[in-house]
């Protein structure tokens, strides 16, 4: 279970963020000074991945452009002498780490798409990633890191949980174990968004897996469930009796910026920890909930 290969699967069209993604993906949008798709790429470095497979759409091109080089732009910082940013640019993805395209001609789920990359990732281990899911472990290993050491470990496929409101059951496949030993138990079932009165469990299954190259025969006979999609917990689930998989209750701190409420908290948070937003941030929040303070209590706003 040494995983070198991260799938990202991108062909979704981010319908929740129209009108910003009729043209930029929502995997492009950005937390302070970097898109999504970045959190997700250097978790994936971090974890010992040098091979990132982007499962996508024919029309969404602007993933392909941010890690493809931007000649005419690197030529014009180079001679305004602009360094710092032309860094920036140059070292998106460390030299030693490829990018391929996967096109996924249908939208029919995230187990078809994980199926995309098949051909790429061929018969080893793999991880797949959710840009949606940015989980930042502020001081230690990135998620998947702490997954993938689990796997080498056990030998045992991984999974990334997280205990949720009960009356939230029904957005995320939910799972059952056995108990837990310290972060991680054995699961025994999946349900694919279960009403809250079905669900085995509070425990919810996150965009981060650890996975071996078996799930993809068993995706290959998934039939389409709910909105005629191939689900990855269908083919994932059918495999349990045979193939031990772990969930594991990850370090760090999660944002579901498929939503608009989470994609601001992680805004708010990341520039809150900037090393030169920091301050600046916390002082315009502060005069922003003194003002709409006053604006509830009728006061004026007290001095910014």
């Amino acid at each position: 279970m040494q995983v070198r290969t991260a799938v990202f699967p991108v062909a979704g069209l981010g319908t929740r963020f129209l009108p910003a993604t009729k043209t930029v993906p929502k995997e492009m949008l950005p937390i302070v000074d970097r898109p999504l798709i970045q959190y997700a790429v250097d978790e994936a470095i971090e974890a010992g991945c040098d091979t990132l497979v982007f499962v996508t759409n024919r029309y969404k091109h602007a993933v392909a452009d941010y890690f493809d080089k931007a000649y005419e732009l690197e030529q014009k910082l180079e001679r305004s002498g602009k360094a710092e940013q032309l860094d920036l640019i140059r070292n998106i993805l460390p030299a030693h780490v490829r990018a391929v395209f996967v096109t996924q001609a249908e939208a029919l789920g995230l187990g078809h798409a994980v199926l995309c990359a098949r051909p790429v990732v061929g018969d080893r281990p793999f991880a797949v990633l959710l840009p949606d899911d940015l989980i930042w472990n502020r001081n230690g290993a990135g998620a998947l890191r702490q997954m993938c050491e689990l796997a080498a470990e056990t030998g045992s496929e991984v999974i990334a949980v997280e205990d949720v409101a009960r009356e939230h059951t029904s957005s995320y496949g939910i799972v059952a174990t056995e108990p837990f030993q310290g972060r991680s138990g054995r699961i025994r079932a999946m349900v694919e968004k279960p009403a809250p009165e079905a669900a085995p469990s509070t425990l919810a299954v996150v965009g981060r897996y650890v996975l071996g190259p078996a799930v993809f025969d068993r995706l290959a006979a998934t039939a389409p469930g709910r909105g005629g999609e191939i689900q990855l917990t269908d083919a994932i689930a059918a495999g349990l009796d045979s193939h031990p998989v772990l969930a594991y209750r990850f370090q760090g701190e999660r944002f579901d910026c498929g939503s608009h409420l989470g994609l601001v908290e992680a805004t708010i948070r990341f520039a809150l920890d900037h090393e030169t937003l920091s301050a600046g941030t916390r002082l315009a929040m502060e005069s922003a909930l003194r003002e709409l303070g006053a604006e509830h209590t009728g006061l004026a706003p007290g001095p910014r």
